[in-house]
Parts: structure tokens; sequence; C-alpha cells
């Protein structure tokens, strides 16, 4: 029997002079190894040799756990031998062709190594001897074969757990690219993944959070271009995390991003494979989560809330089109509201005269001031758009729509709020459609609230100093060390070419300056040098079919 740790020594004796084991014996470690509460602690409590003390302590452990199964069974000739699985989350089939090579080919094999190497039909194998790597494996979906005689185990992967289908993401749909998202299962992930960057630069690093859930995580990143400090950042903040469990993504993000109080979200999460690619040729770090089909992935910076994966998949010119329409809409989204409170109600004068009569008729019969309008409209749009969101999908759009429409129409006619700022409020909401980034849309909604009650108090001076205050906020923000509003603030020229416009891509030689990466250039322009070289425009160096055809015909005539 291993020696079992200091700090256990303390509560085995006491155990012993208090608690009689059914025998009439003291009981032995393993027995008060069952009091260690998490997995870590366990992986400190060695394996025995004798098979009977193992038995005793995986049943011990597993008391009422009606899908843990232990099978006891003989390896050819004697040996006696168990298997321990979870019903539903193993391979039936390979673990039934297992036990038949055990059974009937054992030959006699007693060692553990021999037996993984020689006669077990599983590609993936591997042998422990502490009961926190056995139970770990065993409650992920693996199954865990221990021999008489030998203080290991031998796991093998076997998993055989139900799984979605790869199918489209439903958060980040594109007309143009690949039509591929990630699913619960992490080695699908991970697999996903490996087909677009294939390459041994590729590391993917495994890990294990949450003391009840023990989640798997991996954390992905090419070794050649992240920076190590990033990468042991990453790494650090991850280990650091003791939490009960970890059900989502999401919980990962809000733990170990640099500052929880901002509006704004530091790590970019994602459904797409591409995505995760992309950013990871240019040095950024991605973290998988088991359980869900979103990866998070840092540094984040502000400009990203505004791009798209579509945006590299077409043509420059209607990309940088689209991304010059989204920014205009992300401003709109952010301050129409303010700016018509601000306008009606202290600089009347900023309007036409004949839209300004207008505006005026249409509140007359108004009970309300304009802020007050303002967030009665603001606040029903938003209930009805998170209603359509929960709501089955069947359902939900026509709700969400119909309802703003009837509601938008009643309160006009019942003379709760006037028809421009129904106007201006639908304005809004469609601008909003147009971020990008879920998160980052949330984040524009909800500043768009205190810039409204700025604007009613102060009008335009009001807007104006609370969106210095919001631009402040974000200089002074950091996504692990990168400054938040990067490229723009601190200014780098080259990385200007994919801000407001996207550039031709044999212009985008360059990775983002404002990363800190191990290798900045990401093409060569042998390419471009070479079409301009051979006068491509022209199509002088290619022999066409109307060329072809006038040599024939000279040839005839001849």
């Amino acid at each position: 029997m291993a020696k079992t740790p200091k700090y256990l020594m303390k509560s085995i004796l006491q155990s012993r002079k208090t608690t009689p084991s059914s025998e009439g014996n003291p009981p032995s470690d393993l027995d008060q190894a069952l009091d260690i509460p998490f997995i870590e602690d366990l992986k400190q409590t060695k394996l025995s040799l004798l098979l009977d003390e193992n038995h005793k302590f995986i049943k011990d452990m597993f008391q009422e756990c009606s899908d843990v199964v232990v099978r006891e069974f003989e390896i050819d000739p004697h040996i006696p031998a168990l298997l321990l699985f979870v019903d539903g989350l193993t391979n039936t089939q390979l673990l039934n062709d297992t036990m038949k090579s055990l059974m009937l080919i054992g030959g006699g094999e007693t060692s553990i190594e021999r037996i993984a190497n020689v006669i077990l039909p599983v590609s993936q194998t591997q042998i422990s001897d502490n009961y926190g790597d056995l139970l770990t494996s065993v409650l992920g979906g693996d199954a865990a074969l221990l021999v008489e005689g030998n203080a290991k185990a031998i796991l093998l992967g076997i998993r055989g757990t139900e799984k979605r289908s790869v199918g489209e993401p439903e958060t980040e749909t594109v007309v143009r690219g690949p039509k591929e998202g990630f699913v619960e299962s992490i080695r699908t992930n991970t697999s996903m993944i490996r087909r677009k960057l294939k390459t041994p630069r590729l590391k993917m690093k495994s890990m294990c959070v949450g003391k009840e859930s023990n989640t798997n995580l991996v954390v992905c990143y090419l070794d050649n271009l992240a920076m190590p400090s990033l990468i042991e950042e990453v790494v650090k903040r991850l280990e650091l995390i003791k939490i009960d469990a970890i059900m989502e993504s999401g919980m990962i993000e809000e733990l170990i991003q640099d500052d929880a109080y901002s509006p704004f979200p530091q790590m970019q999460y994602t459904e797409r494979p591409d995505v995760v690619a992309s950013a990871l040729l240019q040095g950024r770090v991605a973290i998988l989560t088991d359980g869900t089909p979103f990866a998070l992935i840092v540094p984040f910076v502000f400009i990203q809330i505004m791009q798209t994966s579509e945006d590299y998949y077409e043509r420059f010119q209607i990309s940088t089109l689209l991304r010059m329409l989204r920014y205009i809409f992300m401003f709109l989204s952010l301050t129409t509201p303010a700016l018509y409170v601000a306008i009606t109600t202290y600089h009347q004068a900023l309007l036409p005269t004949t839209l300004m009569l207008s505006v005026a008729a249409s509140r007359e019969a108004i009970p309300f001031p304009a802020v007050v309008e303002a967030f009665i409209m603001e606040i029903t749009f938003e209930a009805l758009r998170e209603a359509g969101i929960r709501l089955p999908k069947a359902v939900g759009s026509a709700v969400s729509i119909l309802g703003a429409l009837v509601v938008g129409q009643a309160a006009v006619q019942a003379g709760i709020v006037s028809a421009p700022m129904v106007i201006v409020v639908s304005i809004t909401g469609i601008a909003s459609f147009t971020i990008p980034r879920f998160n980052g849309a949330i984040a524009i909604r909800m500043l768009r609230f205190p810039i409204l009650i700025a604007a009613s108090v102060f009008g335009f001076f009001g807007i104006f100093f609370s969106l210095m205050i919001l631009i402040g906020h974000m200089a002074n923000l950091r996504s692990f060390g990168v400054p938040y509003l990067s490229p723009v603030g601190p200014l780098s020229a080259t990385d200007m070419k994919d801000v407001l416009v996207r550039a031709p891509w044999w212009q985008l030689r360059k990775r983002p300056e404002f990363m800190a990466i191990q290798d900045n250039t990401s093409q060569d322009d042998a390419l471009a040098k070479q079409i301009k070289k051979a006068g491509g425009l022209d199509g002088s160096s290619i022999d066409h079919i109307h060329k072809a055809n006038k040599e024939e015909q000279s040839n005839d005539s001849s």
C-alpha cells in the first residue's frame, strides 16, 4: 500500500479510534480517503495492490450511483479483474471487445503494461496509479481496468456519448463562408480547428476546472506566433479558478476578464472554427470548454465588435462599405434617442421650421416630456425583443414584429407617445441589429439609457460629456494587456488598413502591430508584383482562343 500523505494522517488516526469497520478492524487508508472532498486531493491517494481493497473503495465512493457500473470478471486463466465505467458515457461495443480480448486471449498476463501494449484492442490507453486521475477519466466517459496484483489501472479511451451533429452556427450566420459551427463535444471542436490549421505548431493544452464538475478545457495557440507571456497569463488565470462547477464558457469569461465592471466585452466568443483559426494566426489564444459550442478568444479589442468573418471572404469594396454602414448605425443606436430628446427639449432651433412645427403638433396632446416618452418606448421595445428571443422560434419573430407594430400604433392613437418617437425608437432598434457581435450590441443598448438621461438634463452638452467619459473609459481599458481602442489609440498607421476599411488581401501583409507577436509577416508581395510585372490587365501574355483561331485561319489560307 502506498504511503498516505501527511495531511491525511491526522484524520485517518482519528477515524481509526472512533469508527470500527464492519469486520471489527480499523478502517484502511482507502476508507478514510473517501472523506477527501475534491479530486485534486484524491490524486494523492494511490491504488492498492489488492483488487478487493480497490473494489471496496470504488463501491463506497459511488454509493447510490445507479449509472456507475463495476463489472467483475477473470482474465484467462483465473486472474481477477474489474472494469469501471459509466453507463451512457462509454462505447458499449468497444467495451465488449475489450472484455472479449481479456477473457478469451488473455494468456495469463497480469502486468498492466503488458496488457495495455499487447492484448487490448483500444487505440487510446493511459496508465494511472491514483484515484484522482482514475475517477476523473471514468466520469468523463472512459473505462478503467484494474487487475489483481497491480497498483495501477488502465484508462481506456472508449467514450461514446451522444452528441449533436455539426451544423451551421446560429449566432454568426454568413452568406459566404464555411457553414460549420462548434458543438458541445470538446474533441469534435479541437478536430475542427485542426482541420483548419494542419501544422504541428498548433498546440492544445488540456486543463480541468471546477471542484465538482471537473470541466475539461483546452487552451489553443500557435507556438511560433503567440507570445509565451500571454499563454502563461491565460493558463495562470485558469488555474486560479476555484469554483464548484463550470457550466458554460461565459462563467470563465467573467472570472478571468480584466475589468468585471466594464459594460464592454473584453473577450470574444464565437461558434465558428474559421474565426478561431484566424485569431490563432494573429497570435491570439483560444479557450475551448467542454459542454458548450462557444469558444473564447483573447485578447479582444473594440474594433472586433464591428467585424465579421465574412468581411474577409467578400471583395474588399463590399466589406468596406458594410463596415462603414455598421459604424454609422452603431453611432445611431447609441445616440438617436438622446439626440431627439436634446433637440426637442433644448435645441429646437436646429430643426427646420416646417419639421419643428410638425414635431410640436404631434407632441401637443402628449402628457409626458420627451425623455419619459423615450423611456416608455425603449423599455417596451427591449421587452418585445427579449420575448421574441425566449419564445419558440415558430412564434417568436411574429410576436416581436406584430407586438411592436400593434403596441406602437396603439400608443400613438392613445396619445401616450408621439409618432416621431416611434420612428426614432424603430431606427434605434434596427441600428442595434447591424452590430455583428451580440455582446457588443448589448453593451451599446445598455449605454443608451445613461446617455439619454444626460441629454434630458444638459442637452447636447450632456451627450458630448457622456461620450467623452465613455471614450476615456475605453482608452483606459485593457484586454490581457492590449489597449482596448487599438489600433486607433494608441495609433498604428499600418493596422488602420483593417479598421474602418478593409484593404485588399495583398495589402494585408502584416499581422496586427498592436498585438505582441513573434512574427509580424503573414504573407509576401511576390504574387502582386508578378501580376503587375506580367501585365495581367491586358492579357498579352495569355494565349486566348481567338488568337489560336486566327493562326489556324492563316495556316489554312496559306
